[in-house]
C-alpha cells in the first residue's frame, strides 16, 4: 500500500532506546516473554506464565489486583522495580530493531521502532476494526500509570520489493543462522536494511515454550537509519494487531499539548509482500447462555446440523460448509457451536432476518461477514447476548474456547477467518468490521523490547 501524501510522508518510524531484560538477572528471556495481552487465555494462561519466571512480562502487561487502579498501579511500581535492581535496562542509544520469528517453515521479519502517530483522516495507518471502550480506557490507564509502551502492535504494509530469495515469503531458508537471504530488484531501502543485518550476531535470540525462534537485531547506522525512512515515506499501513492500542496512542496523545514521545507509538512493521502474514478467526465464548439455549433460538432463523468430533474434524467442517456458503447465492456465513460435549453447524440464516438485523449503508462486504451477522443477527436479536465483558469473552484458540463452554455450561461460537483480501478492501473505504473479527499473525512476542516514555 502506497501513499503519495504531503510530501510523500506516509509511514514515520523513528529509532528510540529500547527497554529489555538484561539476561544475567532471568531464569531466560524465554521464560520472561508472554503472548499479547488479549492473547493469553485466563486464568489457566496467565498462572503459567506467571509461574514460568518471577520477572515475566504478564506482571506489567496483566497485573492483577482486586480493583482496576491497584492493578495499574501495581503495574507502575513493578516496572520502576525492577528498572533499579536492573532486570530491566535500557539500551545505550535509540535505534531501530530488526525482529525475526522462525515456525517451522514459517519464516517472518519486520522492524521494530516508534511510530509517528497519524489520525485515520491521514490515511496513513488504517485500521479495519472497531474497538471496544472498556478496553481501551483500560489500556491508557496502564500507559498512564507505567509512562511504557510495553508490547508492539503488529503494522503490515507492502513494499516494493519481491519475496526472500527462492521464496513467495514464508517457508525462507537460512535466517538468523548466518546464510542472509536477498531479496530481488526493487527491494526498498527497509528491506536491504533488514537483511544486512541478520548477517551479524544477534543481539539476542531465544526459543519460546511455542518452539518459535526469535531473534532480535539493532540497527544504529545513520546511513541505514535514512535508508529506512525514505523508504517507509511513501506507504501506508493496515494495523494487522493491536487496534486498542493504536486507539490508546491516540487517546493519549490528545492530552498532550506539547509535542513529546506521546506522539509516537511502539509498532512491529511488516513488509507483506516479502512475508505475508497468516490471518486467523477469532472465537467468542458465551459464558452464561447454554448450549440447548443458543440452539433453540438458532433453530429460528438458521439450518442447525449436529456434527461429528473431535474438535479438529470440526473445524474441518465448518471450514468447507464457510467455502460452500460463500460459492451461494444469499448470505455466506456459517458457524460452529460448541458446548454440552456436542457441536453444531450453523448456516443458511434466514435473508429476511438479516434484512431486519444487519444495518443498511454499508458495502456488502461489510454486511455478509460472519462477524456482522453474528452480532446483529445471533446475538443482539436470537440471543439477546449484550456484549460485555461478563457474557462474551473473545478467545483465540479454538480448543481454548470449546474447554472453557464446557466447563462454565457455556456456549463457544467458533469461527471461520475471512480473507485478507476482503479486510484491506474495506480498510481502504475506510470500513471498519466488527470488533475481534481477524487474528493475524504470526504475533510478536511481547518482553523481547519495551518502550519507556521517560528514556531520551
Amino acid at each position: 500500500m502506497s501513499i503519495p501524501g504531503p510530501g510523500g510522508q506516509g509511514l514515520q518510524l523513528t529509532p528510540f532506546r529500547g527497554l529489555r531484560y538484561v539476561a544475567e538477572r532471568v531464569g531466560s528471556l524465554a521464560a520472561v516473554t508472554s503472548p499479547p495481552y488479549d492473547v493469553v487465555v485466563r486464568p489457566d494462561g496467565l498462572r503459567e506464565l506467571e509461574t514460568a519466571d518471577p520477572y515475566n512480562i504478564v506482571r506489567l502487561i496483566l497485573p492483577q489486583a482486586d480493583s482496576p487502579e491497584a492493578r495499574h498501579r501495581q503495574a507502575a511500581e513493578t516496572l520502576r522495580r525492577w528498572q533499579a535492581d536492573g532486570v530491566l535496562a535500557p539500551d545505550p542509544e535509540p535505534a531501530l530493531y530488526v525482529y525475526e520469528q522462525r515456525d517451522g517453515p514459517t519464516l517472518q521479519r519486520g522492524l521494530i521502532g516508534a511510530l509517528r502517530l497519524s489520525s485515520r483522516e491521514e490515511g496513513i495507518v488504517l485500521p479495519h476494526e472497531e474497538v471496544m471502550p472498556h478496553v481501551v480506557e483500560d489500556r491508557a490507564d496502564l500507559m498512564r500509570a507505567t509512562a511504557a509502551h510495553l508490547e508492539p502492535l503488529l503494522l503490515a504494509y507492502r513494499g516494493n520489493g519481491n519475496g526472500p530469495s527462492g521464496t513467495s515469503g514464508n517457508g525462507a531458508t537460512g535466517p538468523g543462522t548466518g546464510e542472509p537471504d536477498t531479496g530481488g530488484a526493487g527491494t526498498g531501502g527497509a528491506a536491504r536494511v533488514i537483511e544486512s543485518a541478520i548477517r551479524r550476531e544477534p543481539l539476542l535470540s531465544t526459543t519460546t515454550e511455542d518452539g518459535v525462534d526469535h531473534h532480535l537485531w539493532r540497527v544504529t547506522d545513520p546511513a541505514d537509519l535514512v535508508a529506512v525512512s525514505a523508504d517507509l515515506r511513501h506507504h501506508q499501513a493496515l494495523i494487522a494487531d493491536g487496534h486498542h492500542r493504536w486507539a490508546t496512542y491516540l487517546r493519549l496523545r490528545e492530552e498532550r499539548r506539547e509535542p513529546g514521545p506521546w506522539d509516537f507509538g511502539l509498532v512491529l512493521l511488516v513488509d507483506t509482500t516479502r512475508y505475508p502474514l497468516r490471518v486467523r478467526a477469532i472465537h467468542r465464548l458465551l459464558r452464561q447462555l447454554s448450549p440447548d439455549d443458543a440452539l433453540t433460538a438458532a433453530r429460528h432463523a438458521f439450518r442447525v446440523r449436529t456434527i461429528d468430533g473431535p474438535l479438529p474434524r470440526a473445524l474441518e467442517t465448518l471450514a468447507e460448509a464457510a467455502e460452500a456458503a460463500r460459492a451461494e447465492p444469499g448470505a455466506p456465513n456459517a458457524f460452529l457451536l460448541a458446548g454440552g460435549g456436542r457441536f453444531h453447524l450453523l448456516d443458511r440464516p434466514d435473508p429476511e432476518l438479516l434484512a431486519r438485523t444487519v444495518p443498511e449503508g454499508r458495502p456488502e462486504a461489510w454486511r455478509t461477514l460472519d462477524a456482522t451477522v453474528l452480532h446483529h443477527a445471533l446475538l443482539d436479536h436470537l440471543w439477546n447476548v449484550p456484549d460485555t465483558p461478563e457474557r462474551i469473552g473473545y478467545i483465540h484458540d479454538s480448543a481454548a474456547a470449546v474447554e472453557q463452554a464446557e466447563r462454565l455450561g457455556g456456549t463457544a461460537v467458533l469461527m471461520h477467518a475471512v480473507g485478507e483480501d476482503i479486510v484491506h478492501e474495506l480498510a481502504r473505504q475506510g470500513i471498519a468490521m466488527p470488533h475481534k473479527s481477524t487474528s493475524f499473525g504470526p504475533k510478536p512476542a511481547t518482553g523481547l523490547v519495551l518502550r519507556s516514555l521517560t528514556l531520551g
